[in-house]
Parts: C-alpha cells; structure tokens; sequence
C-alpha cells in the first residue's frame, strides 16, 4: 500500500520563497504542499481548520512575528510540527523558537538538499538544527563561566526583541505601540531593557544601533 504523503504548509511573506518551496518539496513524492499564506491571521485559520503534518515558517512576515505564530498554532494545533527558514542569525534565534515550539531552524542561506534534509528529520520526530548551532547549544549548556554567551541581542525577551527589529524597520515608538498592541510607556519601558542589555546610552544609539543590525540581517 503506497504511503500518504506529508502535508506541507508554507507561510512566507515573499511569493517568489512560497512558490520556490512548492517547487522544491513537491519533488519529492513522499512530501506534498496543501496550503500557503503570507501572514499570520490566515495561515492560523488554515492551519486550525486543516492541520498539515507540517508547517514551514518564516520568522519576518511584513511587520508581524513568526515567533508570534509559532506560539499561536503550538496551542491552537499542538500536533502540527514547525520548522522555521529565516534569513535571520540562528545564533539569535534558533533556541527561542525551539523553546516556543518549532521542531527545527534552517537558515536561508542552506542548500535545497538541507532544506528537504530537515523536513524529514522533524517529520521522524527528530529536532533539526545545524551542526554548527547544536554545538553552540551545547557549549552554553556545558559551559557556566559563560552564562551569556553569544551576541548581545541574544539576551533580549522575544518582546524585545520583537522591538529592536521594528526599529531597525525604522518605525517609531507610537507606531511600534500601535503595531503592538500596548501603550507607548510600554514600548519606552522596552526600549529601556534593550540598552541596558546591548549596552547604548541613548534613544539615538539604540536606533543606529537597531538599524545596523537590521541592515546587516542578510550577511550573516
């Protein structure tokens, strides 16, 4: 008897990543695409009507958060695997999406074949991250001189984070509050907490400083 394939979500922001996704996995005839988005609130709703087996994740969707929706879909369809493809430094971020519920980080950057490689390690229950960052991992496990090892920015809360990366966007304080959902004091209060943790003493560092990183997302 032939074997179901598995079902592929695909939630990217960009056309062009969905549609080279689509192209890639349904070559593979173990692995099948049943639906895509390109922002949270429908890949949700496609997501809880109809769970994939899987659900690949990208972590910039417009002015939204992947993380956000990694916790989202945890709760809202637990047995759904997740697996995040960023562009984003997995030194930042591959540990919180794990702690929020994906099973598996792969940079962009990554060849097809890696791409696929990971697909079928979390489709066999496995965690996939590179080989590079589960040494990182497991050097900061092992290591207690080193408590905060890696970048500064991998200090910050998802919240703050979340933060740093709008004004790196180049958005305001009360347009990040609206974007949030909070009051602007809340926003001040974050923006607080991100300099003593990167260690700028102004507002106008702290934007330099959050826009530079932006820029430099890609070359990792």
């Amino acid at each position: 008897m032939t074997q179901p394939k598995a079902r592929i979500f695909i939630v990217d922001d960009h056309p062009l990543v969905r549609e080279w996704l689509t192209t890639l996995i349904e070559k593979h005839a173990d692995l099948t695409v049943c639906g895509e988005a390109e922002e949270p609130a429908k890949a949700l709703q496609a997501i809880s009507e109809n769970p994939p087996d899987l659900a690949i994740i990208d972590l910039s969707l417009g002015t939204h958060s992947g993380l956000d929706l990694i916790h989202a879909i945890r709760t809202s369809a637990p047995k759904v695997a997740m697996i995040v493809l960023s562009m984003h430094d997995e030194q930042v971020y591959a540990e919180r999406c794990i702690r929020a519920g994906a099973r598996g980080y792969i940079m962009k950057r990554e060849t097809a074949k890696n791409v696929i490689h990971a697909i079928h390690e979390v489709l066999a229950g496995n965690l996939y991250l590179s080989k590079r960052m589960t040494e990182l991992l497991v050097q900061k496990m092992v290591s207690s001189d080193s408590p905060n090892a890696g970048p500064p920015i991998g200090q910050l809360s998802d919240r703050e984070l979340q933060v740093f990366k709008l004004l790196g966007q180049g958005y305001e304080v009360n347009e990040i509050a609206k974007m949030l959902d909070v009051n602007v004091k809340t926003v001040h209060t974050y923006c607080t907490r991100i300099k003593e943790k990167i260690k700028v003493g102004t507002a106008a560092e702290l934007a330099r400083e959050a826009r530079r990183w932006h820029g430099a997302i890609p070359v990792v």
